[in-house]
């Protein structure tokens, strides 16, 4: 089972209502100093009245309190969230359910292509391992030919053939350096398949009882019980669902990023590779490294220095295996809403 990694909640700012927020908050402050510079000598003359003073000072303490007191605060700001997030919702989709939904296609759609490049590469490896062995064969009878030539005295033949043997020997270095690279390509596409898989059927699993229960949270959900809640120093349960949704989907997100990142490399490398002349462009072999090179992988976690450090051959006759959940530990998403 892959060691998953943690995912950092991202704040208000960061989410797309931060986006729609920062521009009312900006709206709110130029518009209300915009209003303040207006009505400032209408203040200035109420304020020479003693009872048009005292109701001034009454809404100064007032909004100084709000600004104190830390529940009227956290209360004002999560209203200031709410309305920021209806907003933004009438123009993106922000419903984390349905975000996990499209991830759920996604992955239906990114497993179906990233078999078929598994296929491809297996039937490029037999390709190439039949080359080496080819070429193998050719070298001792190359070498056969020359041994006999240089018994013989037919020194021109033996330099020939010798040179003929020595070339495919070249050849067949630089073609095992890549049927290695083949094999760390075929090693790490076969386990990102495996864990998608699990990904998807734990995702999939996930959304139908989260479904559920979003909807009994959202039906008993009011604006006033949240505000009774916040001023009361609790948490609103609907919010801290929400946030535990979207940890889900950033999660999922950031996975189904790299698989998707991964096919593109690895396709690359594919398409670099001309197996009838024995050759490969240095690009994709690039592209390749790099990938190596990177820090920890979110869909494979600690094995992907494992995969990639492997020096065991490759076997391309066991099938694709994912195990069974009782195998690997449960539903991975079960400890987002614990």
């Amino acid at each position: 089972m892959t060691d998953f990694q943690p995912i950092k909640t991202k704040s208000f700012w960061e989410r797309p209502e931060g986006v729609t927020g920062g521009i009312f908050m900006a709206a709110i402050v130029l518009g209300g100093g915009y209003l303040l510079y207006q009505i400032l000598p209408v203040l200035i003359k109420l304020a020479e009245n003693t009872l048009y003073l005292a109701g001034l000072l009454a809404a100064l303490g007032a909004i100084v309190y709000v600004i104190l007191d830390p529940k009227m605060r956290n209360l004002v700001w999560y209203m200031y969230k709410s309305i920021m997030r209806w907003i933004t919702g009438i123009f993106v989709q922000i419903d984390p359910i349905g975000i996990l939904k499209s991830y759920i296609d996604d992955l239906r759609d990114n497993l179906g292509k990233m078999n078929k490049q598994i296929g491809n590469l297996k039937g490029q490896m037999y390709k190439l391992n039949e080359m080496i062995r080819q070429n193998q064969k050719n070298i001792q009878n190359n070498l056969g030919l020359a041994s006999k030539a240089k018994e013989t005295g037919r020194d021109a033949i033996m330099v020939l053939q010798a040179r003929k043997a020595g070339r495919l020997q070249e050849s067949n270095m630089k073609l095992e350096d890549l049927y290695k690279r083949m094999e760390i390509l075929y090693r790490v596409l076969s386990k990102m398949y495996e864990n998608s898989e699990i990904m998807l059927e734990d995702l999939s699993d996930q959304v139908v009882v989260k479904e559920q229960e979003y909807k009994a949270i959202r039906a008993s959900h009011s604006a006033i019980r949240s505000a009774m809640n916040i001023l009361a120093g609790n948490s609103d349960k609907k919010y801290m669902y929400d946030m535990a949704l979207e940890a889900m989907a950033e999660d999922v997100g950031q996975k189904v990023g790299e698989m998707e990142r991964f096919m593109d490399v690895s396709r690359n490398f594919m398409e670099s590779i001309d197996l009838q002349n024995g050759v490969f462009e240095e690009e994709g072999m690039a592209m390749l490294e790099k990938w190596e090179k990177e820090g920890v992988s979110f869909l494979l976690g600690g094995e992907k220095n494992k995969l990639i450090s492997s020096s065991s051959p490759v076997n391309l006759e066991a099938p694709l295996h994912t195990p069974d959940k009782g195998g690997r530990g449960g539903n991975q998403y079960d400890s987002f809403f614990n």
